[in-house]
């Protein structure tokens, strides 16, 4: 993250954080990805981001901060619903976890 990052501008001035909403869209992006790697995806269909459980943010995300995000996939149901757990990390140190669900659209 740089300071350059138009978000860091407005929030806050003075004391620059990425917005958790920004952190927890980043990992929905990051899981949408890797769902459409899936193999046997049928052509066409896209995963839409359905919702978010058990989010949680431990430490500030700051300019400066190399922000790693990782997710895996926890279930795949029917072929159409996906239940992903990601982490952000910096340094090491977690900074926010979550369940993301994803749906299947034609």
């Amino acid at each position: 993250m740089t300071i350059n990052e138009p978000f860091f501008q407005g929030h806050f001035p003075g004391r620059p954080l990425m917005p958790g909403v920004l952190q927890v869209e980043a990992m929905a992006q990051v899981g949408g990805i890797v769902l459409s790697q899936l193999p046997d995806l049928p052509g066409g269909q896209l995963f839409l981001f359905a919702g978010i459980e058990k989010v949680r943010f431990r430490r500030p995300v700051i300019p400066g901060d190399q922000l790693l995000m990782t997710v895996a996939l926890l279930s795949f149901k029917r072929q159409r619903f996906a239940q992903m757990e990601a982490r952000a990390e910096v340094d090491g140190q977690l900074v926010c976890t979550g369940e993301l669900k994803f749906a299947l659209m034609d």
